[in-house]
């Protein structure tokens, strides 16, 4: 357990998690060409990911 704080492991965890997560929803690249609309894009799928953390957000126990 000592090394996953040391290395910052369960930070980076979390993150991978987040990406997958958006991939899953959102897909693998920006539809939008111009750099407004990508922003703009971005915007929405952070608001809808949020939205669905908030509907229940996963609960996370440590094994071992």
């Amino acid at each position: 357990m000592a090394w996953q704080n040391a290395s910052g492991y369960n930070k980076r965890a979390r993150v991978e998690a987040a990406m997958n997560r958006w991939k899953q929803v959102i897909g693998d690249e920006l539809r939008a060409h111009t750099d407004k609309r990508r922003a703009t894009e971005v915007a929405v799928a952070v608001h809808a990911l949020n939205r669905m953390l908030e509907l229940r957000r996963p609960n996370y126990a440590r094994v071992a």
